[in-house]
């Protein structure tokens, strides 16, 4: 199991900082983890099960 670090999830996403936040507010997105006080990072598989999903989800649409 792999924490990364908000720019590895932008990286992975191309999403930018305030949608992935949004998203995570509309329970969209996987939720961070805290890593200290002023920290947080998310389980690197969450994130890309998400991925996943989208893909899934268009290829479902057609």
């Amino acid at each position: 199991m792999r924490i990364i670090r908000l720019k590895d999830v932008i990286d992975s996403t191309g999403l930018g900082r305030s949608t992935i936040y949004k998203y995570i507010a509309e329970g969209a997105f996987p939720k961070p983890v805290s890593l200290g006080e002023r920290s947080v990072g998310w389980v690197e598989e969450e994130v890309h099960e998400w991925i996943l999903a989208r893909i899934e989800e268009r290829d479902t649409a057609e």
